[in-house]
C-alpha cells in the first residue's frame, strides 16, 4: 500500500470513528438514562419490547439516512429541497426547534447531574452547566479536551451501567419473553426513545460528519453503512443494558420517583444498585454528558440554518449556537418543568417529527437516482424504509397526544 493509500485508508478510518461516536454520544446522553429510567420505573419488564422495537426502528433509519446524505453528498435541508422543493426549510425549521427542545432537556440533563454528585438545586446546576458549554464551545482548546475527557467518561459510563446491571439481578427470562410477547404495548415511549436516538439533530450528525470529513460517494457506501449500523449496534445494546439495570433495581421493590419536580430517576436507580460512591459516578457522568449533548445538539441545530442564505458564515454560525444556548437557558429557567420531564418530554418531540425527514430521504433513495450519481438503491432496503416511514407516521398519530400530556401535566 503506497503512502497516499494508507494515509486516506487512515483518514478514512478516522472520519468512521468520529461519525459513530458523534452519533452514540448524542444517543447515549441524559435523555438516554433519564428515558430508560422512567419508562422502565412505570411499564416494567413490558418496556423490553420498546427497547427492541426502537432498535429495529434505528437500524432502518439510520442506514437509510447515513447512506444517502454520503452518496448526495448534500446535506440534509439542501438535499430535501433539491428533491422537494420547499421542503428543506420546512425540515430545518422542525430540526432547530427540535434541537431546541433537546437543549432544553440536555441543559434540565446536566443540573439534574450536579444534583447528584453535590446536591446542587437542578435549576442552579442547569444554568452553571450551560453557561459552562458556551465557556468550552468558544474555546477551542477547551473543546479539545472535552473531547478527550468525555472518551473517558463515556467509558466509564458504560462500565457503570454493566456493573450496575450485573448487581441488580434483572428476572432476564420475563424481560426476554415480553421483548416479543409484550402484556401490553405503549407507543408513546416507543416514539419517544426512537426520537432520542435517531429523532431531530441525532439523525443527521453523524452523517455530517462524514461529509465534512469527505467520506463520500459509492465508493465509500460500504463503509458508511458498517459506521452506521456500528453506532446503532453500540446505543442498542447500552440501552437494554441500561434497562435491565433499571429493571433489576424496580423488581427488588424500590420504588423510583418519575413525576416530582426534583425528580431524577436514572440517579435514583444508580444509587439503589451502586451506592453513594456510585450515585456520585453517576452524577459526573451525567453532567459532563449533559454539557457536551448542550453542544452537540445547539451546533447541529445551527448548521441547518445555512440553508435559509449562503451568506452565512462559520462566524455567524458561532454567533448563532451561542445564542441558542442562551435562549434554552432562558426558557429552562422560566418553564418551571421538572426536569426528567423536560428530557423524556425532548425524545418525545423529536420522534414525532422524524416522520417527515425520513419520508423526504425514502423519496429520494426510491426516485431519485440522479442525486446519487445512479446509484440504485437496494430495494430491500428501500422497501424496509418505506415501512418504517409508514410505522413512524402511525406511532406519531398514536401517542402525540400522550408525549404533549405528559409536559403539560408535569
Amino acid at each position: 500500500m503506497t503512502q497516499t493509500a494508507l494515509e486516506f485508508s487512515k483518514a478514512r478510518r478516522s472520519s468512521l470513528i468520529a461519525a459513530i461516536f458523534m452519533m452514540a454520544t448524542s444517543a447515549i446522553g441524559p435523555g438516554f438514562l433519564t428515558q430508560t429510567a422512567t419508562f422502565t420505573a412505570t411499564l416494567g419488564a413490558a418496556f423490553a419490547f420498546g427497547i427492541l422495537a426502537s432498535i429495529l426502528i434505528d437500524f432502518v433509519v439510520q442506514l437509510n439516512v447515513w447512506r444517502i446524505v454520503t452518496l448526495t453528498r448534500m446535506r440534509a435541508a439542501d438535499l430535501a429541497n433539491t428533491a422537494i422543493p420547499g421542503s428543506g426549510y420546512v425540515l430545518a425549521v422542525l430540526v432547530i426547534f427540535g434541537g431546541l427542545v433537546f437543549s432544553l432537556g440536555n441543559i434540565a440533563g446536566a443540573g439534574l447531574g450536579l444534583n447528584a454528585l453535590i446536591g446542587l438545586d437542578p435549576k442552579w446546576g442547569g444554568a452553571l452547566s450551560a453557561l459552562v458549554a458556551i465557556g468550552i464551545f468558544s474555546s477551542h482548546r477547551a473543546g479539545v479536551a472535552m473531547d478527550r475527557i468525555m472518551i473517558v467518561l463515556g467509558t466509564l459510563k458504560i462500565g457503570l451501567i454493566i456493573f450496575a446491571a450485573c448487581s441488580t439481578h434483572p428476572p432476564l427470562g420475563e424481560a426476554l419473553r415480553q421483548a416479543v410477547w409484550p402484556d401490553f404495548v405503549d407507543f408513546a415511549a416507543i416514539t419517544t426513545i426512537v426520537g432520542g436516538t435517531v429523532g431531530g439533530y441525532i439523525t443527521y450528525a453523524g452523517a455530517h460528519r462524514l461529509l465534512d470529513k469527505g467520506t463520500v460517494g459509492v465508493e465509500n457506501i460500504d463503509v458508511v453503512s458498517k459506521a452506521a449500523l456500528t453506532g446503532i449496534l453500540v446505543t442498542g445494546v447500552a440501552r437494554y443494558v441500561l434497562f435491565l439495570a433499571i429493571l433489576g433495581v424496580v423488581a427488588s421493590g424500590v420504588v423510583i420517583d418519575v413525576s416530582g419536580q426534583g425528580a431524577n430517576p436514572a440517579a435514583q436507580a444508580f444509587g439503589a444498585a451502586a451506592g453513594e460512591a456510585g450515585l456520585m459516578v453517576f452524577g459526573l457522568v451525567l453532567w459532563a454528558a449533559g454539557i457536551s449533548s448542550v453542544i452537540g445538539a445547539s451546533y447541529t441545530s445551527m448548521s441547518f440554518i445555512t440553508v435559509f442564505s449562503s451568506r452565512i458564515t462559520e462566524r455567524t454560525r458561532h454567533l448563532a449556537t451561542v445564542g441558542f444556548i442562551l435562549v434554552a437557558l432562558a426558557v429552562y429557567l422560566t418553564a418551571g418543568k421538572p426536569p426528567a420531564a423536560l428530557l423524556v418530554f425532548a425524545g418525545g418531540f423529536n420522534g414525532l417529527i422524524l416522520p417527515l425527514g425520513l419520508s423526504i430521504f425514502m423519496y429520494v433513495g426510491w426516485r431519485r437516482s440522479d442525486l446519487m450519481d445512479g446509484y440504485h438503491y437496494p430495494r430491500w432496503l428501500l422497501v424496509l424504509g418505506v415501512l418504517t416511514c409508514a410505522l413512524s407516521w402511525y406511532m406519531a398519530y398514536k401517542s402525540a397526544g400522550a408525549i404533549f400530556a405528559f409536559i403539560n401535566a408535569a
